[in-house]
């Protein structure tokens, strides 16, 4: 017997979005490459500054002090960049850690009490519903095997 694949287990549809979730869906999406087109395009307009810079600084006429202060000025961009993208990590980072202190941490304890309280549940019923119908089964097979000994009822 072949296993089922996962794609045939799921048989419940996703849910349908109502005409504003897809309108709000759209409009993140485009903004989101809007801002992506615009990253890009200031990162290739730097590359583009930095190599015309080079080539009229790599000119015979030009002093090599010249040179050194742009790699300077290249580097120090660089550590600025580098810095904004640490301040970013540490914003992100502050954001998890309030996630996981003020949601997280509330689901994670209201799952514990439910599993409580079905393991109580559980047990209550164990004792006061299973076990009193365990004990009459096992009287009411002793009965009718006595009833079939004593040949009060045929076997």
């Amino acid at each position: 017997m072949a296993t089922p694949l996962p794609a045939e287990t799921a048989s419940e549809p996703s849910p349908s979005l109502t005409p504003e979730q897809l309108a709000e869906l759209r409009e993140q999406d485009r903004k989101q490459k809007l801002m992506m087109a615009g990253i890009i395009a200031v990162v290739v307009l730097l590359v583009a500054l930095l190599g015309v810079a080079i080539y009229f600084l790599l000119q015979p006429t030009t002093p090599t002090d010249r040179i050194r202060d742009v790699f300077i000025i290249v580097v120090a961009l660089e550590t600025l960049v580098i810095g904004v993208a640490l301040i970013v990590l540490i914003v992100q980072l502050a954001s998890l850690i309030n996630l996981l202190q003020n949601e997280v941490r509330p689901i994670l304890h209201a799952t514990s009490e439910t599993v409580n309280t079905l393991r109580g549940t559980a047990e209550f019923l164990g004792e006061n519903v299973v076990e009193p119908v365990i004990k009459l089964n096992g009287y009411l097979a002793g009965l009718k095997r006595m009833l079939e000994l004593l040949g009060i009822k045929p076997k």
